[in-house]
């Protein structure tokens, strides 16, 4: 198929293609430029080495948001816009709450679900954050139809109402990108 709109690069052969999203700068480096950008980032909660509690050392000595920080790769690595956004609403957490008012037990939940997550996007090769009981089948709501495809609670639903609570989901510009919540299910 052609690529959409968001495909920064393709690289295909006869039989396979894989398409690079988002990034707005694409380079070929060397071994050596790799890890150095590697050295760089922070924990990856999809790699087996990864050290949360390294994030949320970075974390907990931040005025910035918490929002903010989750979109830093030298904090966190991997998480993107879309996780963002369904982590913090999954624990009711406000976007703007300075990173060093996230309690350690706040910090260990959000990585696990993270976590969980991430590797069921891989495996599934899509994002879907509602949680069984928020299911379109649960809830006897229509699916999500979009480019996006994945069940979400706030991403990309700008001015709908929420799935919990019913109040209207927000966006904003934050870090460069759309941040998406409900102030009322995030008031923590």
């Amino acid at each position: 198929p052609p690529p959409t709109d968001t495909v920064r690069l393709r690289l295909a052969n006869d039989t396979t293609y894989v398409d690079l999203r988002g990034p707005t700068t694409c380079a070929l480096i060397t071994n050596p430029e790799k890890q150095a950008v590697h050295d760089r980032l922070g924990p990856d909660p999809l790699r087996p080495d990864a050290d949360p509690s390294a994030a949320y050392r970075r974390v907990s000595r931040s005025r910035t948001t918490i929002a903010a920080l989750l979109m830093d790769q030298k904090v966190i690595a991997g998480v993107g816009n879309v996780y963002r956004a369904e982590v913090l609403f999954r624990h009711n957490i406000d976007p703007y709450r300075p990173g060093k008012h996230i309690t350690p037990g706040e910090w260990e939940a959000m990585w696990a679900d993270l976590l969980e997550l991430m590797r069921e996007g891989v495996r599934n090769n899509r994002i879907d954050t509602v949680r069984p009981e928020h299911t379109p089948e649960a809830m006897g709501r229509p699916p999500r139809v979009d480019d996006h495809g994945g069940e979400v609670y706030v991403y990309r639903r700008a001015t709908l109402p929420c799935h919990i609570c019913g109040g209207e989901i927000r966006t904003v510009d934050l870090a460069a990108r759309n941040l998406f919540w409900c102030p009322t299910c995030q008031q923590n």
